[in-house]
């Protein structure tokens, strides 16, 4: 598994790169401006939608696939995949049908500040950009297909191409029209479709134009998906309700909460992501076959090494959410202004990185179990604490208060998960998770206070980017030499994977040379 996680995170950084990229870009051209607003608001607004339950029928899929496999036999499993497929493709052109008939009022319901300008501009690109939700819908399917079938890397690959047309689109469209921002986000989802296809094939997966919407197999998915949507989804939801409050704080506080967001992403998607798609259908086979000692022990390992990677990484954006945000977005129309408004809100969003990390391993056990009830609870009280915190905070510190009651909200619900795991499956190492946290958190505060020293004295006598490239490398350097002082055993693997592969390079070398 943890080879796994590794080529992922590898993967995922290539991947998330370029996904910078293209924000940087969209910054460049844009700025935090009414168009990049519109823009946003257009393109997560029809996701959203069918992450309600898109995601949840992705998430409930896995455990059930293996499930129907293991009693009945691949055949059967296959035939519940196509009814999946199908299933979804009808589900799909309800959604764009409600979208296209009730446009306006959705965007002013999500977009409440809205002018009128800008309502336009939004509604013209939300009824093209929705039709990029049956593609959406196929990749939910598809990659959890390619995962059952232990095929990680494909799967992690998806979003370079896709990323490039949007990069493509949105540095043409200010001679084409802002119309091609909405068609390059259509474009990207379908070229991650032609992305999975050959992979599809090659493990055996072929579409038919059979649809049973009576299976029993089907009927337990949608029963399982219903409340898994909402569970599954608290972040994208929690999103909307963030740029719907800031339509109304201030023009372009929904771009900078995206930026700043786009942040937060890339250190889940690297990590917390990449651990959570190899770990979540291996527990649910494990659940599968009754495996309850490897299963407690998944999940030890998971949120230890998660968390190894990531409160490191809250911590530097914290201390160096300024430079960071200056040095990635600070050219074109992205102004002073631009730059304090994103990393403030990044600063806040950095605070609850931990909990969103944890709540998505602790959920995703849930729903192995086939749960969908204890995440869906935990989900509503989220949403509610983040809905009253959003109202309360933003008005004393603007859209800073929308992160800080996300990171907020996020850490309360996380606390709440473990309490109910406990519970449910009884002792999985609560008092080593603990002690690790603690080493981590001891390790992060001194890598972040080193990192900030440095990138102090380096600025006195090096350019911005350089002096924050080297404090970030300094920082990483002197985490991972306290860590390995503390004998962990995550750690302890890599550098012996490391050693050995050091040792074969010079033998290989020495071969060579005699």
């Amino acid at each position: 598994m943890k080879k796994t996680v590794l080529i992922l995170i590898i993967i995922s950084i290539s991947s998330k790169i370029i996904g910078f990229v293209r924000d940087i870009v969209l910054s460049y051209y844009y700025g935090i401006s009414f168009v990049a607003d519109a823009y946003l608001i257009s393109t997560t607004l029809p996701l959203t939608i069918f992450a309600f339950v898109g995601v949840g029928i992705a998430t409930t899929y896995i455990p059930l696939y293996n499930s129907i496999e293991n009693d009945f036999g691949v055949s059967e499993a296959e035939k519940f995949t196509n009814d999946v497929v199908n299933f979804i493709l009808v589900l799909c052109s309800i959604i764009v049908i409600i979208v296209l008939l009730f446009t306006v009022p959705v965007i002013k319901l999500f977009a409440s500040g809205f002018n009128n300008e800008v309502l336009d501009l939004t509604v013209s690109l939300t009824r093209i950009s929705v039709f990029g939700i049956y593609f959406t819908g196929l990749v939910f399917v598809f990659k959890s297909y390619l995962q059952i079938k232990n095929n990680f890397v494909i799967p992690g690959l998806i979003g370079i191409p896709s990323n490039l047309i949007v990069i493509a689109s949105i540095s043409l469209s200010g001679a084409f029209g802002t119309r091609l921002l909405a068609i390059g986000s259509v474009l990207a989802v379908f070229a991650q479709v032609l992305f999975l296809t050959p992979s599809l094939n090659k493990n055996g997966y072929k579409y038919r134009m059979r649809f049973n919407p009576k299976s029993n197999h089907l009927k337990q998915m949608i029963k399982l998906a219903l409340p898994a949507s909402l569970g599954v989804s608290v972040d994208q939801i929690n999103v909307l309700i963030d740029r719907t409050i800031a339509s109304n704080l201030i023009i372009g506080g929904i771009a900078a909460l995206n930026y700043s967001n786009r942040l937060i992403y890339f250190v889940q998607g690297l990590f917390v992501t990449s651990i959570a798609t190899v770990f979540y259908p291996r527990i649910s086979k494990m659940l599968a076959q009754n495996e309850k000692v490897g299963f407690k022990k998944s999940i030890q390992e998971s949120i230890i090494g998660m968390v190894l990677l990531i409160i490191p990484s809250a911590i530097g954006l914290m201390i160096l959410s300024k430079p960071i945000i200056e040095m990635l977005f600070g050219r074109g129309a992205f102004n002073s202004q631009a730059i304090k408004l994103t990393s403030s809100a990044l600063f806040f969003y950095s605070l609850g990185i931990v909990g969103v990390g944890l709540r998505e391993i602790l959920s995703r056990v849930f729903y192995a179990m086939q749960d969908t009830k204890t995440p869906v609870i935990n989900a509503s009280l989220g949403m509610v604490m983040n809905i009253t915190l959003n109202i309360i905070l933003s008005r004393y510190i603007g859209i800073n208060g929308l992160a800080l009651a996300t990171s907020i909200s996020a850490t309360f619900t996380t606390f709440l998960l473990f309490i109910s795991l406990r519970k449910k499956i009884g002792p999985f190492g609560m008092k080593q998770i603990f002690i690790s946290f603690l080493k981590i958190l001891f390790a992060s505060l001194v890598m972040g206070l080193l990192a900030k020293l440095s990138f102090n004295y380096l600025i006195t006598i090096l350019s911005h980017n350089f002096s924050l490239i080297i404090a970030i490398g300094f920082g990483a350097v002197s985490y991972f030499v306290i860590i390995c002082f503390m004998k962990f055993k995550d750690v302890d693997v890599i550098v012996g994977a490391m050693k050995k592969k050091i040792d074969r390079m010079i033998n290989q070398g020495t071969n060579k040379t005699l």
